[in-house]
């Protein structure tokens, strides 16, 4: 007995769907894919961290580098510099570079997100091993490229994974 049942969609209750209910599914979406972003962002954000402590406990890394971020901004006078740097580096790990991430991941090399992300990160590593040299020589030099690096493609492994987990899931919005 051959199947007659056809594997396309039936589009008929497209047309039942109002314009504005397929803009709120729209917003719904795209909302939901912020909100795994950040959240992506914030676990490896914090990966990260937990990098750039081992690395500090060397001596490799010094933690008031995140007060460059206040000074950059000209809020050192009114706001305590290293705690309020680290929060735009939290905001800044949450925000644009997910979205960064995102809309890259495509192009990256890897098979599956959270490798995509190592990827990313190490990348992303370029610009922070500058920016936050603070002077180290030597073996302190060394501990700071290496466990900076380390740290950066842990950032990206734990975005990925997020980003893998919440896209893969039947019953997410998004």
């Amino acid at each position: 007995m051959a199947d007659n049942s056809s594997h396309v969609d039936d589009p008929s209750h497209v047309d039942d769907v109002t314009e504005d209910e397929q803009e709120f599914d729209t917003l719904i979406g795209i909302l939901g894919d912020g909100i795994v972003g950040a959240v992506g962002g914030l676990a490896g954000t914090a990966s990260l961290t937990v990098g750039l402590l081992i690395a500090e406990s060397i001596g490799a890394f010094d933690r008031e580098s995140f007060a460059l971020l206040t000074r950059m901004i000209g809020l050192e006078e009114f706001v305590p510099t290293v705690l309020f740097g680290y929060l735009l580096f939290l905001l800044g790990g949450m925000i644009p570079w997910p979205l960064l991430f995102a809309s890259l991941k495509e192009y990256l090399p890897g098979e599956s997100d959270p490798v995509k992300g190592a990827f990313f990160g190490g990348a992303m590593w370029t610009g922070f091993v500058m920016a936050f040299y603070t002077g180290q020589s030597g073996l302190l030099l060394v501990a700071y490229v290496i466990l900076t690096f380390l740290a950066h493609v842990f950032y990206g492994l734990s975005l990925g994974a997020v980003f893998n987990y919440f896209m893969t899931r039947p019953d997410s919005i998004v």
